[in-house]
């Protein structure tokens, strides 16, 4: 695939590989059923698959012809086996349960065109798939899928007076479709073909999400908080959301480790330790990389002893990352060596380190950092 498909690609996973599970709408407007799906999305967020599979089991007999049980299973699966693509089976039953809760979308649309809960759930399933594929290599498959969950997007533009959850798949929009070709202008030819954003407003909209969404809270709260990290470089003002998420979802690695790391790069330390060492009692096969990571930052930054930090990053560098959601832990490692290399009058070996780090590293925070130095 030719390297501007690559990257005009690549803006459509970020923007919709990563969206909420569902809306409310006519099956949904049950408040009794509201409250068994919030029951349900909370015990899956905090990785209660045990707890969460019977309710699944019950809403799919409840009501056999609607996309919210196989969707809720697709989410369960993406979590309970994440990262999903790496197994096998439950890629498989992933792929089904998407499948399934698509065609029924499809079939609620096809009585009205209009209605909010089927073009969300057809987006979520879209969004699904091109996440699956993309993380399996699959590029067309991921194009095509993206292409068809955006066209539900656009469609949600014009839905938040119906549903807030689509103030979080708006907001994502509007500060992507302009954020993205600030950091990759080649891609700015291409971005004729897509409605205009506004990041501010696409901010605010996701942080409606985070306090009136009635399904997809958790969902905004991390997003928001990534991009907060990421683009913006203000951890500080994705605290409120990260701490929500690990407070209320304290089983859930990919909470805990965002928080952790928000908290570190907020320089809150002290505040930070508590959530590292509970970090440490999740077993979870992405988050070793991450303690070594923290643990380094908290040696470094709290503790001031460089050697012990340094053991950490090295360490970290020896384990296994995950492209899709630790590799920015390798970066974190090789800067912190990096600086400690500096402090060590090692300005080559310092520079070798921040050149790692500029090969992989996507937050706006630590490419500046590494390239002040290097430029040096």
């Amino acid at each position: 695939m030719a390297p501007k498909l690559r990257i005009l690609n690549a803006f459509f996973f970020i923007v919709l590989t990563s969206l909420p599970t569902l809306t409310n709408g006519q099956v949904l407007s049950d408040p009794s059923l509201q409250q068994t799906i919030q029951q349900v999305l909370d015990k899956i967020y905090n990785m209660e698959f045990d707890e969460a599979t019977p309710l699944i089991r019950q809403l799919r007999t409840r009501y056999p012809q609607h996309p919210v049980g196989p969707i809720l299973q697709a989410t369960q699966l993406e979590l309970q086996y994440l990262p999903v693509h790496e197994n096998t089976t439950a890629t498989a039953q992933f792929t089904q349960a998407t499948l399934q809760g698509l065609e029924q979308a499809k079939r609620m649309l096809e009585r009205n065109a209009k209605d909010p809960e089927a073009i969300f759930f057809a987006l979520t399933a879209h969004s699904y798939l091109a996440s699956l594929y993309s993380n399996q290599g699959e590029a067309l498959k991921a194009v095509s899928e993206s292409k068809k969950a955006y066209t539900y997007m656009k469609d949600g533009f014009s839905l938040m007076n119906k549903s807030t959850d689509f103030y979080f798949t708006t907001g994502l929009y509007n500060y992507y479709v302009e954020r993205y070709p600030m950091d990759h202008p080649v891609v700015r030819p291409f971005m004729v073909f897509f409605q205009d954003g506004n990041m501010p407003i696409g901010l605010k909209q996701m942080d409606i999400a985070t306090r009136r969404a009635l399904f997809m809270r958790p969902v905004a709260c991390y997003y928001l908080a990534h991009v907060y990290l990421k683009h913006e470089n203000q951890p500080a003002k994705a605290i409120g959301y990260t701490k929500y998420l690990a407070d209320k979802y304290p089983d859930n690695p990919l909470f805990a480790m965002i928080n952790a790391e928000t908290l570190l790069l907020s320089g809150r330390y002290a505040e930070a330790q508590p959530y590292v060492q509970r970090l440490r009692q999740i077993q979870h096969k992405l988050v070793p990389l991450a303690v070594r990571v923290f643990d380094g930052m908290l040696q470094e930054y709290g503790a001031k002893n460089d050697r012990e930090a340094a053991a950490n990053y090295q360490a970290a560098l020896k384990l296994p990352f995950n492209r899709a959601y630790t590799v920015e832990y390798n970066a974190m490692a090789y800067a912190g060596l990096a600086r400690i290399a500096a402090r060590a009058n090692d300005p080559n070996r310092a520079k070798e380190y921040y050149k790692r780090v500029l090969k992989i590293s996507e937050y706006k925070g630590l490419i500046r950092e590494a390239k002040n130095y290097t430029k040096s």
